[in-house]
């Protein structure tokens, strides 16, 4: 899967990271990150965590976080349209010169720690949608539409769109992202800031999408998180087109028509459904113990897409 004349990553050696401890007061846990106080900012770290279902697995993946961080870092230092954002700085050594106690824990920080601004969290999915998949290409076989945006009929799944489309969606108490319109959007945070949701997510995409292109992969589709910084400006929080937030697919294996070559937890996927045709699980809690065979596959899913997006390893940006 990797480009002619680039070498693989190698194989990571390295531990899972799934539960971390820190001398700061804890804000609150995801199912992927933790969130520390650290004076008036926030301490970001990204764990190897996966879910599924909503559901979070006992294993981790090695390396998950690292790329989970290092792509955020790498997109906030290139698109013009990520900013202002929420980052203050992902240097380690940075951060533990601003809390010292921290400095036991360097080794596990390194690569996926992000000291951050607090925001006030704009509690919207915006979402942009390049190619149809997911809950997107769901609802347009059911009403040839994705969140009240007419599409041309006849498409199939994985198709281009004529052009990238921004179908917000907000959150039920139990996690699950909901589609909403447009319409539903502007009645829930306003014209004016609907409007700029929209066009910095949408322009966010279309930069993303630049580059991806150029490094041979499909950006089908991402989702970005808004939040008010402390003198009301309207920041990028959180993660930044990661294979958790954003389908990439490999352009050269794109056929529309079906699922495509992904860059995520597809192996994670693939095990799940194995197991239920065999009959060992039932679809429902709890997930089944996950197999040594597809951490080793996702872990290099996520590498291999930090090399592509990035042009280097996890260990030369280390």
């Amino acid at each position: 899967m990797f480009p002619h004349n680039e070498e693989p990553m190698t194989t990571s050696s390295t531990r899972a990271i799934t539960d971390l401890a820190l001398p700061l007061p804890h804000v609150s846990r995801g199912k992927v990150r933790e969130m520390f106080a650290l004076g008036d900012d926030l301490l970001l770290v990204a764990t190897d965590r996966l879910s599924a279902f909503d559901i979070v697995f006992r294993e981790g993946i090695p390396d998950k976080g690292r790329v989970l961080t290092g792509l955020s870092d790498f997109w906030l230092d290139r698109l013009d349209a990520a900013a202002p954002h929420h980052r203050i700085s992902s240097d380690v050594d940075e951060i533990v010169a601003a809390a010292p106690a921290l400095a036991p824990h360097r080794g596990d920080l390194d690569g996926r720690a992000m000291l951050c601004v607090r925001a006030r969290v704009i509690p919207i999915e915006c979402v942009v949608r390049g190619y149809l998949e997911g809950s997107g290409w769901r609802e347009y076989r059911e009403t040839g539409a994705v969140t009240g945006i007419e599409l041309p009929p006849g498409l199939r799944r994985g198709d281009r769109l004529p052009e990238p489309i921004f179908t917000p969606a907000t959150k039920s108490s139990e996690g699950h992202d909901v589609n909403i319109s447009y319409a539903e959007l502007e009645n829930r945070v306003g014209r004016e800031l609907a409007a700029r949701l929209r066009d910095r997510a949408l322009a966010i995409y279309a930069e993303g999408s630049e580059h991806a292109k150029e490094r041979g992969l499909i950006l089908a589709d991402t989702k970005f998180e808004f939040g008010w910084g402390a003198t009301d400006e309207l920041l990028l929080i959180d993660e930044v087109l990661t294979p958790d937030s954003s389908r990439f697919w490999d352009a050269e294996e794109w056929r529309p028509g079906g699922a495509q070559v992904s860059f995520d937890k597809q192996p994670v996927r693939d095990f799940l459904e194995a197991e239920r045709e065999a009959g060992r699980w039932n679809g429902e809690p709890p997930l089944p113990p996950l197999a040594e065979s597809a951490i080793e596959a996702t872990s290099e899913r996520y590498r291999e897409a930090y090399f592509r997006i990035v042009g280097r390893t996890l260990s030369e940006a280390g």
